[in-house]
């Protein structure tokens, strides 16, 4: 039996959002570092289909989740700068 069907909803959403925000990738380590600190600051919701999910949700719902999404990701951009500038002083 495979589980590869199973995804976290907040995923592809934390993804398009760092697109968005980030037009100018600095390199692959921070935007996985920032998808990874917004990611943890989100509950997980998981999923077989995103579809499915977006088929039960009001619309209420949907953009409660987008806010929750664009804050996690503002502030882990801001983190992840923040460790990346005082990591980089120090060395």
């Amino acid at each position: 039996m495979s589980f590869s069907a199973i995804n976290n909803y907040y995923e592809q959403l934390v993804f398009k959002h760092i697109t968005n925000a980030i037009t100018d990738p600095i390199d692959d380590n921070f935007l996985e570092d920032v998808a990874c600190v917004a990611l943890n600051h989100l509950p997980a919701k998981y999923v077989r289909h995103e579809v499915d999910m977006a088929f039960y949700m009001t619309s209420e719902e949907r953009t409660k989740i987008d806010a929750s999404v664009t804050i996690a990701v503002k502030n882990a951009i801001e983190y992840v700068n923040q460790y990346r500038d005082s990591h980089y002083q120090q060395a």
